[in-house]
């Protein structure tokens, strides 16, 4: 019965209870913090376990008050109101019951890249770092940008960002892959409709304890910034490449004067991508690894084309189609096409977990 699975968590959480109220766990801060992060963890099933217990034995009791005529129909009126609510609590709680994906109040580190399609490709890049910024705002996340290659027509051949705020990952883990786009460019004088694409990974940002690397194992180059820049680009050596020897990751830096804050952005992203490529050895038959988020680059490996002629948004792996480009890019609304997802995600997960 359900009802037997949830005792074990307030069981947990009185247990948690009564350890955090001890006079002895304020002196170890450490031991006291992972508490507090396990019993606030508990916190949702358990009120859903309580709501639920409680309404289990309030139907019973109105079912047994059936039995007496003078209560007949108020119980007949409470049961009316009562099970209608035990399915919908059953499946919230099947839901708070799922695993959870240890990244997921993580914050994130997103790279977009201009595949295939040229110019078009890298003004798309900017136009979607700029709908993930509109998002961002909503929700009031902070972003900080890490690297950017700006091209010359216009927008990014690359953009490299940390995204930070309240289960950051949890929701944009559903947005790496490739993005195609299909529209007029603004140099096409036959009205045309190009199509181009672009690729986003999304990988969860880590601490230094995490993840150790060897200095041994680096190659740590630098060079004079090239490109858009300040006063100080191409005057100093301010660029840093960094080559992971074992792996044969690159990162390289360029976006700030300093050299020293180079090296420190170079090395978050680093961190980011041998975490991500420890998490895809961990989950190798997990098809949401990094090789199939990013995929090729080209015009067919697609999770979502943006089709602006049509102002519409189509997500290919849950066959979703809003006719709300304009109001979704421009407006921050990505909830409407990630909750969707998230939505079909738990339900793949219920149904395999037969819950």
């Amino acid at each position: 019965m359900l009802a037997d699975k949830l005792t074990p968590f307030i069981t947990r959480y009185n247990e948690l209870s009564e350890l955090l109220s001890s006079p002895d766990i304020t002196s170890d801060i450490k031991r006291m913090t992972n508490l507090s992060k396990e019993q606030s963890s508990l916190i949702d099933i358990v009120e859903k376990a309580k709501e639920y217990k409680a309404l289990v034995k309030d139907i019973a009791d109105a079912k047994i008050m059936l039995g007496d005529s003078e209560m007949f129909e108020m119980a007949k009126e409470e049961l009316k109101e009562l099970e209608p609510r035990k399915p919908e609590l059953e499946n919230e709680i099947r839901l708070l019951l799922l695993p959870k994906d240890p990244n997921d109040d993580r914050n994130i580190i997103v790279e977009l890249r201009a595949g295939a399609g040229g110019d078009e490709a890298a003004i798309f890049v900017g136009d979607l770092f700029d709908a993930y910024t509109r998002y961002a705002e909503v929700k009031d996340w902070k972003i900080e940008l890490l690297s950017t290659s700006p091209s010359d027509a216009g927008g990014f051949k690359e953009v490299i960002a940390l995204i930070k705020g309240d289960q950051v990952y949890s929701r944009l883990k559903y947005e790496g892959g490739t993005h195609r786009v299909q529209r007029v460019p603004a140099t096409e004088s036959q009205g045309r409709v190009h199509t181009s694409a672009i690729t986003v990974a999304v990988m969860a940002e880590v601490e230094d304890v995490e993840i150790q690397i060897n200095e041994n194992d680096l190659k740590i180059d630098v060079m004079r910034s090239s490109g858009c820049g300040g006063q100080s680009v191409n005057t100093t050596d301010s660029a840093v490449r960094i080559t992971h020897l074992p792996t044969g990751l690159v990162v390289t830096n360029q976006d700030q004067k300093s050299q020293h804050k180079n090296k420190d952005k170079a090395m978050k992203v680093l961190k980011a991508r041998l975490y991500d490529l420890e998490m895809q050895e961990a989950q190798a038959k997990d098809s949401a690894n990094r090789s199939a988020q990013v995929g090729t680059g080209d015009r067919s490996g697609r999770i979502r084309t943006y089709n602006y002629p049509q102002n519409r948004i189509s997500d290919h792996r849950i066959n979703l189609t809003i006719y709300r480009l304009g109001e979704i890019m421009g407006g921050g609304l990505l909830d409407e096409i990630i909750e969707p997802l998230i939505a079909d995600h738990q339900a793949k997960i219920v149904e395999a977990a037969g819950l």
